[in-house]
């Protein structure tokens, strides 16, 4: 039975492919659809290379059949698995979604560290083009700048683990319809139909009617995704030449010479590098200063994300709370 996904699941999913230059990684197994179709289309397609991790987050009494459904996968395709019990609990003023987004990755990290002997730095998630368009829409919904706009990208950089998303471009029902032609089956997160989440209403109450009026949205808005990705990296580029214009601190008069848009750009790419972030009013504060700030006594002293930019003298400062 393990045999029998090969021919349809790596049929479909050519793109995996990508993988052939990989030596030993790992999959980011959750249980649900999506991840078993990963797991299996990847251990069937290069047997003896791959690893799995799931986390356990302890946030709901199904957590532990999840654990039984990897286990028994990862069994069958001979897979070795590690399990990392994570407290995914939200501090007051977090969102229970990123408070479980920042636990996986923190675990992923660990995991990949703490077993195998440290070699594998690859990962394999199995977000797929709903996942994008859902990203994508909580970015607009929040009036995120390109960063946001730009949603998941296909190869990341974080904390020492390379991430990768090759099925970006693959609708979620093509992965549950390969499943169910494998006679495979999957885990249903029971939260996944909770609709106080506000990803969860997009893909319930959203995405249907997306899928009525604009048949074609998963490609298009990957599209979009894409185009701002490219010129997010664009504006990095700049960023970066113009950090080393203004300096590190940044110098108040080198950045009154350029554009108010460079000046922002510059900024949040420094606060970036400095470990935090701006919201827009709080960057709009910061410029408005920047540009009043043409006597010796002027002070500047401005919230921003978890700490403050003050004056030092001729520079800005950032302090981490």
């Amino acid at each position: 039975m393990a045999g029998s996904p090969t021919p349809k699941l790596n049929a479909n999913f050519p793109s995996l492919d990508a993988f052939q230059h990989l030596g030993p990684f790992a999959v980011a197994l959750s249980g649900g659809a999506d991840s078993t179709a990963m797991l299996i289309a990847c251990a069937t397609h290069w047997p003896g290379r791959v690893h799995a991790v799931h986390v356990h987050h302890g946030l709901q009494a199904a957590a532990d059949g999840f654990v039984q459904h990897c286990e028994a996968l990862c069994q069958r395709f001979d897979v070795p698995l590690v399990v990392q019990r994570v407290n995914a609990a939200h501090a007051v003023g977090e969102s229970p979604e990123n408070a479980a987004r920042q636990a996986r990755y923190t675990a992923f990290a660990n995991a990949l560290q703490q077993n195998w002997g440290g070699h594998i730095k690859d990962m394999v998630l199995a977000q797929h083009a709903d996942d994008q368009v859902e990203t994508l829409l909580l970015a607009l919904s929040r009036g995120a700048g390109l960063p946001g706009l730009a949603s998941m990208p296909a190869l990341a950089d974080r904390g020492g683990v390379t991430y990768h998303r090759p099925w970006l471009d693959v609708p979620g029902q093509a992965l549950r319809d390969a499943l169910q032609a494998a006679g495979e089956v999957w885990v249903d997160d029971p939260t996944n139909t909770d609709t106080r989440f506000t990803r969860n209403r997009i893909r319930i109450d959203v995405l249907p009617v997306l899928a009525r009026a604009f048949p074609a949205f998963r490609q298009t808005f990957a599209r979009s995704a894409r185009h701002a990705a490219q010129a997010q990296t664009l504006l990095t580029e700049l960023a970066e030449e113009d950090l080393q214009t203004v300096g590190q601190p940044p110098a108040i008069r080198a950045l009154q010479l350029l554009s108010e848009a460079r000046q922002s750009n510059v900024l949040r790419h420094w606060l970036t590098l400095e470990g935090t972030q701006a919201s827009a009013a709080q960057m709009q504060a910061l410029l408005r200063q920047v540009k009043a700030c043409t006597t010796r006594g002027h002070q500047i002293d401005i919230k921003v994300g978890h700490g403050f930019v003050r004056r030092d003298g001729a520079v800005l400062r950032c302090y981490n709370l």
